[in-house]
C-alpha cells in the first residue's frame, strides 16, 4: 500500500540492523539541484541521453495546485515490469500521491506511467534493496554501500529509509 507522508513521529533513532557502513559513502544530496540542472540539460539532447546513462530519465510531474509541469531527472531500474525510482521524500513527491498519472522520458517520446509511492518501512528496506543491487551508483548517491558479500547494507538502506527516502514505483498505463 502506498502510503504518502511523514514518518510515524515514534520512529527509533536506533537503527535494528546495526551500524551504517563507516566506510559507506556520504550521501552527494547537496548538491543534487546542482547536479539536476546539469543532468535534466544533457538528458534533452538525444545524441547525449544515451551517452549520459542508460538507467537515467526525465519524470514530467504535474503540480497539484500549480498545475505547472516540473522535469526531474530521475534514476530507474527495472523491475517485475514496472520502474523503480529511489529517492529522498521532496515536495514533488507529493504530486504523485493517490496513484497520480505520470510521464517519463528516457531517450524517446514520453511515455505514461502510474505512480506509487512506498514511504512504509518495509517496502522501503525491499525495494531499494532491489535498486542498490541493480545501481550502485544511485545506491552511492543515496548514501548506501556494500556488504563484503555484495549485498547493500540493510542499515545504510534503514538509515535512508529514517532520513526520509522513499521509493516511486511506476506501472505501465
Amino acid at each position: 500500500m502506498a502510503i504518502l507522508g511523514a514518518m510515524s513521529d515514534s520512529v527509533s533513532p536506533e537503527n535494528p540492523y546495526g551500524t551504517p557502513t563507516t566506510t559507506g559513502p556520504e550521501p552527494i544530496r547537496s548538491f543534487q539541484s546542482t547536479l539536476n540542472t546539469v543532468v535534466r540539460g544533457l538528458l534533452k539532447v538525444p545524441i547525449l541521453s544515451g551517452i549520459v546513462g542508460k538507467r537515467l530519465a526525465t519524470l514530467h510531474v504535474v503540480g497539484r495546485k500549480s498545475g505547472a509541469v516540473y522535469d526531474i531527472p530521475v534514476a530507474y531500474t527495472t523491475h517485475g515490469g514496472d520502474l523503480l525510482i529511489g529517492t529522498a521524500l521532496r515536495p514533488w513527491v507529493k504530486n504523485l500521491q493517490g496513484g497520480a498519472q505520470v510521464r517519463l522520458s528516457r531517450g524517446g517520446a514520453p511515455e505514461t506511467f502510474t505512480a506509487t509511492v512506498y514511504t512504509d518501512e518495509q517496502q522501503v528496506l525491499e525495494l531499494y534493496a532491489v535498486i542498490a543491487r541493480d545501481n550502485k551508483q544511485n545506491a552511492k548517491f543515496n548514501g548506501i554501500g556494500y556488504l563484503p558479500d555484495g549485498e547493500p547494507s540493510k542499515a545504510d538502506i534503514y538509515q535512508t529509509w529514517q532520513q526520509g527516502g522513499v521509493v516511486i514505483g511506476l506501472t505501465p498505463r
